[in-house]
């Protein structure tokens, strides 16, 4: 080091002497060809190495500023910041990706199994207006300020710095637990085709898929996604036009099924107890069931910091969510409640293959045999798609708090590329508990690890629509008109309240099913997650000091180094322009 701080210095002070003779050099050039005006082009001459000198002095000062730089010590450095790679075709079918999973496949038969086709339909069409209300929300907020963390920011932001800690650190863990959760039910998943490799080397060889994809950058975790989005879509698709043809008596056993269903057993179906009340109450939970299903639908709000020209992309995906919550679960939940009744013994198995699914069930019952092993194959990628964006989302959400001070500083260091790696790598480290579920008494406890977070999506769910109403309520106060913002959420602020007070109820009473009989396990499971978000929470607020921002002082610009450029993605083939106006 010593020696390289010398020649750094020698250089510095021979620069200025190189200056001075090169430029000598070219004036004696200059006065000598002035005095033999011979042609044309020599008297031209004199211009050409003005421009030279010129050209000179300005490599010499650049040469310098790198010299300057090469002397910084590497906290002084600029710093790099992730980089918008992920194009407006990879943002609309992340976010259809968000919403079709395992919970569509496998949760919306227990949804029909606990409140039959009626009950079911009510509690999935009504966390869809929930979802709607927090999801046009958020995206009003990124396309105005899209930046690193999102709604973490956002409560940072409009809110209190320790709601925003509190939130991005059990936003984390959710994601971070679930990574090998997913890893572990796309391993089960393969059993259904009796697979004599053992689940732990199939753990493992999905944990690597992942991880190499996420390590690969932005770009190519959306390339990813968008065909595994692809995927799931065509194949949901084509089962709900197979599901109604069904229904019209189309199938191969040419029986018209109508509404029989809901005649025998019945359209409701109660818990608890045995009367209108009880069918109440079963529909009830299924807004619990029907809100796990619906988690993720904010993905696309993490990948704002990435995306190409987030203040049009942002907005064409928040609008565009009602339609996919129509067609993609108002519309399967139908189909599935027209096509298997709620007593079906397969619906209640504890199967987490094809077998489990309702549609595999409707279509075994239509006597098709092929269809089965697609679907596995459909489940199979929703799992390892969830996995891949479970260790995308927290890793830039840990990349975020990091950003804030909210985490170690050495977290927001990134490559050239703008990954950022560090954050990466420690989250893929929770994928190794995916290894726990090898052994019985070990996948027990990682069944209460993950338990214990699957509240926190209607938490932050309830942080987003709460930051909305202070952000909403800061812009009149600071005289800004919301005409002039990229993306204007209609019915608000009435649609963000309705988002955060059915959030918070449906928080408070999510664990009511455990009372009668008590059980004291799925009780802790139940609210655990909301006491370790008030204990980070007040934890934060009293070291810190923080207080609530108050609206005159929200900050609206843009975190430094995200500023939004409209970048052109160039030209798109014909596929890609009416796959975009269809997504």
């Amino acid at each position: 080091m010593h020696w390289m701080k010398a020649n750094l210095e020698v250089l510095k002070c021979q620069i200025p002497t190189l200056i001075r003779e090169r430029t000598n050099h070219i004036m004696g050039q200059q006065t000598q060809t002035s005095s033999d005006p011979s042609s044309n082009a020599e008297r031209a001459q004199p211009e050409e190495r003005h421009l030279e000198t010129s050209t000179l002095h300005q490599n010499a000062t650049e040469m310098q500023i790198h010299v300057c730089e090469a002397e910084k010590p590497e906290s002084e450095k600029p710093e790099v910041h992730t980089q918008r790679l992920l194009k407006t075709r990879h943002l609309s079918l992340i976010a259809i990706g968000g919403t079709i999973g395992s919970g569509l496949f496998l949760g919306s038969g227990s949804a029909l199994a606990t409140a039959g086709p009626i009950g079911a339909l009510i509690g999935f069409s009504l966390m869809g207006l929930i979802v709607f209300s927090v999801v046009t929300s958020l995206g009003e907020m990124c396309a105005f300020l899209p930046g690193p963390g999102s709604f973490t920011n956002y409560a940072s932001r409009f809110v209190d710095p320790a709601l925003g800690f509190a939130v991005g650190w059990n936003y984390w863990y959710c994601n971070a637990i679930t990574l090998p959760a997913e890893l572990t039910a796309a391993a089960i998943v393969i059993q259904y085709w009796s697979s004599p490799v053992p689940i732990a080397l199939w753990i493992g060889l999905f944990l690597f898929i992942i991880v190499s994809i996420n390590m690969l950058g932005a770009g190519t975790f959306g390339e990813a996604e968008f065909w595994m989005a692809l995927i799931k879509v065509i194949t949901i698709v084509g089962l709900l036009i197979l599901g109604f043809i069904l229904v019209m008596g189309g199938g191969p056993t040419h029986e018209f099924i109508g509404f029989k269903h809901w005649n025998h057993p019945g359209p409701f179906h109660w818990i608890m107890i045995d009367s209108p009340t009880g069918c109440f109450l079963a529909t009830c939970a299924v807004f619990i069931q029907a809100a796990f299903s619906y988690l993720g639908s904010e993905m696309v709000s993490v990948t704002c910091g990435e995306a190409q020209s987030p203040s049009t992309s942002i907005p064409r995906a928040a609008k565009r969510v009602l339609f996919r919550i129509l067609v993609f679960y108002i519309t399967s939940v139908l189909v599935i409640g027209l096509l298997v009744p709620f007593d079906d013994p397969r619906l209640l198995g504890k199967n987490h293959d094809a077998s489990a699914s309702p549609f595999v069930i409707f279509v075994e019952r239509a006597k098709i045999n092929v269809l089965p092993h697609i679907i596995n194959g459909v489940i199979l990628t929703s799992a390892v798609s969830a996995a891949n964006s479970d260790l995308y989302s927290s890793s830039r959400t840990l990349y975020a708090l990091a950003m804030e001070g909210k985490a170690p500083k050495f977290l927001t260091r990134c490559t050239s590329q703008g990954l950022p790696y560090y954050c990466v790598q420690l989250t893929a480290v929770m994928g190794v508990l995916a290894f726990l579920n090898v052994n019985h008494g070990a996948g027990q406890v990682f069944t209460w690890l993950v338990a214990f977070t699957v509240i926190t999506g209607l938490i932050a769910w309830s942080v987003i629509c709460l930051s909305y109403i202070r952000f909403h309520r800061a812009l009149g106060v600071q005289g800004i008109d919301r005409g002039t913002l990229p993306y204007r959420s209609p019915l608000q602020p009435y649609s963000a309240w309705f988002g955060l007070v059915s959030c918070v109820i449906i928080i408070i009473f999510n664990g009511f099913t455990t009372f009668s009989p008590f059980v004291a396990v799925d009780f802790c499971a139940s609210y655990l997650g909301v006491v370790s978000f008030f204990a980070l929470f007040i934890g934060w607020k009293w070291t810190k000091k923080t207080k609530m921002v108050p609206l005159s002082e929200i900050d609206f610009k843009v975190t430094k180094g995200y500023e939004s450029k409209e970048e052109k993605e160039g030209s798109k083939s014909r596929w890609e322009k009416v796959l975009e106006m269809i997504m």
